[in-house]
């Protein structure tokens, strides 16, 4: 049985990987490890934890760990032959999957129902009027909500054409967290507003898709609120 460090070696390097190449894609699977530390692996000065172990198989594409790093697997009757009897094998299975026949059979995903507020954005109302008010309708619905929403909003006007149209419901993740850029439903001076989030260094706004209409800069003095995402 080969040293399992020279094995790691043969290995990348029939990827045509160098040890900085696996480094970095070792970091890609959260494990920062340094070039050094490859390096000592491979000359068996020290041992991958599991973990690491793990995704440096799965980087290097090795499937069967147990034939790979220990010699022939008993359990694997189709690495007890040689090349020709492993092509034939693999040539057979190909026939099996193509006739259609020997398919194992997929399980079928029901989505359950489940039951959501649904607002009117209306011209006027404050945060809490907005959401804790009785203002809403429940509904139910299924896979065709996005799971983060948290409730629906049917909208008026047309300032976030052409993505959301007059009367179309947006589906929004309560959160007062949004990100630069993000679409979200916002509480300004007195109205609730389906607009993009544009923060700058020095001002924040609220932007319609319609260019037709300005951007509504929020001032130091204005009431400002977010109810949250829009994620579908």
């Amino acid at each position: 049985m080969q040293q399992t460090g020279n094995i790691i070696k043969e290995q990348r390097k029939k990827r045509k990987l160098s040890q900085s190449q696996l480094s970095h894609a070792l970091e890609k699977h959260n494990y920062p490890i340094k070039q050094s530390a490859i390096s000592s692996w491979e000359q068996d000065v020290n041992m991958p934890s599991a973990g690491q172990f793990l995704a440096v198989c799965e980087i290097l594409g090795i499937t069967d760990i147990y034939s790979t790093f220990i010699g022939t697997n008993p359990e694997n009757k189709i690495s007890q032959l040689n090349e020709e009897g492993q092509e034939k094998v693999l040539e057979y299975i190909d026939l099996l999957v193509q006739s259609g026949r020997y398919q194992k059979p997929t399980a079928e995903v029901i989505p359950f129902a489940r039951t959501i507020r649904l607002f009117d954005i209306p011209a006027s109302a404050g945060p809490g009027e907005f959401l804790d008010g009785y203002d809403y309708e429940e509904i139910t619905v299924g896979a065709e909500v996005p799971e983060t929403a948290d409730f629906g909003i049917r909208i008026s006007g047309d300032s976030m054409e052409p993505r959301f149209i007059n009367g179309q419901i947006v589906w929004v993740e309560q959160t007062k967290q949004l990100n630069n850029g993000d679409i979200g439903i916002f509480f300004l001076d007195g109205n609730a507003y389906c607009k993009k989030l544009q923060e700058s260094a020095d001002s924040t706004s609220l932007i319609s898709l319609n260019t037709k209409y300005a951007p509504i800069v929020i001032s130091e003095t204005s009431s400002f609120y977010t109810f949250g995402r829009v994620v579908g």
